[in-house]
C-alpha cells in the first residue's frame, strides 16, 4: 500500500509542475507579443452613445500584420454602440514590423 500511495504522491507533484510550467508558457508568449503602436486614432464617442449616457470599457482582438498593419479586429467585449467606433479606430492604427503575425488585445474605457 505504501508503494501505491507513493507514486500518487510522485505523480500529483509531476502534474502540478507541469501545470505550472504551463502556465509560466502562456503568460511569456502573451508578453512577448506586444507590438508597440507607431501611429493611433481615438474611437470617437458618438452622440447616441452620449444621450445614452454609456460608460464602459470595450475589449478588441487585433492581428498585426509583419508589415504592422491591422490585418483584422474583432469585439471581444463591450456595449456594441461603443464596439464600432473602436473597431473602426483599431484598423488605422499602425505597429512597429516584426517577423511574423501578432495578436493583441486593445482595451478602451469611455467615461463621459
Amino acid at each position: 500500500m505504501r508503494f501505491t500511495w507513493g507514486r500518487r504522491v510522485t505523480a500529483s507533484a509531476a502534474i502540478s509542475l507541469l501545470a505550472i510550467s504551463m502556465v509560466s508558457a502562456q503568460q511569456a508568449v502573451s508578453e512577448e507579443g506586444k507590438r508597440k503602436a507607431k501611429f493611433r486614432i481615438n474611437p470617437q464617442y458618438s452622440d447616441l452613445a452620449r444621450r445614452m449616457g454609456l460608460n464602459g470599457k470595450v475589449k478588441v482582438e487585433i492581428v498585426i500584420a509583419p508589415d504592422g498593419h491591422v490585418k483584422s479586429a474583432r469585439p471581444i467585449g463591450g456595449h456594441p454602440v461603443l464596439v464600432q467606433p473602436c473597431l473602426d479606430a483599431v484598423k488605422e492604427w499602425k505597429f512597429e514590423a516584426a517577423p511574423e503575425e501578432t495578436t493583441q488585445i486593445i482595451e478602451f474605457d469611455f467615461r463621459q
